[in-house]
């Protein structure tokens, strides 16, 4: 397995030494992987490149992070 390393801001690493029950590496791993799963699928169709532009763009992904009502996470 590969490693990577991520930069995130303080306040942001204090919330999440809150929450020490979630496994941090295997959500990032999990968002991740379901992220590349989407790509592929949009790549498959001729419309993909224009799609996947939008949906690497930083505010699509910010507000997908953001986004509180979304219980895909709760088992994490």
């Amino acid at each position: 397995m590969t490693n990577i390393t991520l930069s995130i801001e303080e306040s942001v690493y204090r919330q999440m030494r809150r929450h020490s029950e979630i496994r941090w590496s295997e959500f990032v791993r999990k968002a991740i992987k379901n992220r590349l799963g989407e790509l592929e699928q949009l790549e498959k169709h001729s419309a993909g490149e224009s799609i996947l532009t939008m949906l690497a763009s930083e505010e699509t992904l910010r507000k997908e992070w953001d986004n509180k009502a979304d219980e895909r996470w709760d088992n994490v």
